[in-house]
């Protein structure tokens, strides 16, 4: 599987007009539709198909049909796949990024071609943000401890976040209500916004390590915006969790970390928070180590 974590968000039934209501509704009763077991692998071998073709498509023709279902409280919540919105993305991103000969070593006819026809499309909300080899720290922000889900195995589950994510495979993962999210989201904005205005702003490495975590903060507290304010954000460990082993997704407390880093700021003590702060960004230099291996 891909060493990648995903964040997602799932919108009630509520948030969609027709015909895409009645589509999701039927979706959700279906008995065929991928369960949450398989939809990570549906999605990969699906990758790997239109990879090994001649020519590779590197981006569906057709946008996929498929998505994540949640249910609780008797609430039924969808979060698309849009697999061909995220490949147009990705692609998007590598061209921009990468260095000429990688970035012609994938099929640049075909990704022109996907380009030309985004090109006038506008607007496009994304429900699942991608990062390949580890979690992004301000991730962490949106979510407290009691709300982690951890598996296993079979029979190894752990966790407060509910029987809808149960699950037979290794799982790591956390997910909330949109407003808890965006109240956290916006305490941690404030908290280093003050920080910056004291302790963090007076190391140069730490000012521009603080001034990165704000852009992204804004960046992911705008996101949140474009959706339902009824909708649900989970925090999806995803491959990643095949990088660990069971003692050190056991002891993985990144949240809790994160949320001693905003309370130190919130109550004037930078040194709590700059080393919370460092034991999260540390435990996640090891994964970002097998990235530079590969």
């Amino acid at each position: 599987m891909p060493y990648t974590a995903y964040l997602r968000v799932y919108e009630p039934l509520s948030a969609f007009e027709e015909p895409e209501l009645s589509r999701w509704v039927a979706y959700a009763a279906s008995p065929s539709r991928p369960r949450r077991l398989s939809a990570l692998e549906a999605e990969y071998v699906g990758a790997l198909r239109r990879l090994t073709t001649q020519p590779p498509v590197i981006i569906p023709d057709t946008e996929s049909e498929d998505a994540y279902i949640r249910w609780a409280e008797g609430v039924t919540y969808v979060c698309p796949w849009q697999t061909r919105l995220r490949s147009w993305l990705a692609v998007s991103h590598l061209r921009a990024t990468a260095r000429p000969p990688l970035v012609d070593a994938f099929a640049p006819r075909e990704a022109e071609r996907a380009m030309r026809a985004y090109a006038g499309a506008g607007s496009l909300k994304m429900y699942i943000q991608t990062s390949p080899w580890c979690v992004p720290l301000v991730w962490f922000a949106m979510f407290s401890p009691a709300e982690r889900w951890l598996a296993l195995g079979p029979g190894g589950g752990t966790g407060a976040a509910g029987p809808a994510t149960a699950s037979a495979m290794r799982t790591l993962m956390y997910a909330t209500a949109m407003a808890q999210a965006r109240r956290r989201l916006a305490r941690g904005l404030a908290a280093v916004r003050q920080g910056l205005r004291g302790p963090l702003g007076r190391e140069e490495d730490i000012r521009r390590g603080s001034l990165a975590v704000t852009a992204h903060l804004e960046h992911v507290a705008s996101w949140l915006e474009e959706f339902h304010p009824q909708s649900v954000v989970e925090l999806d460990y995803g491959g990643l969790v095949n990088l660990l082993d069971d003692d050190a997704l056991r002891s993985d407390q990144s949240v809790a970390e994160i949320a001693a880093a905003v309370s130190g700021l919130c109550r004037d003590e930078p040194e709590l928070a700059i080393a919370m702060y460092r034991r999260a960004a540390g435990r996640g230099q090891a994964l970002r180590a097998a990235e530079t291996a590969n």
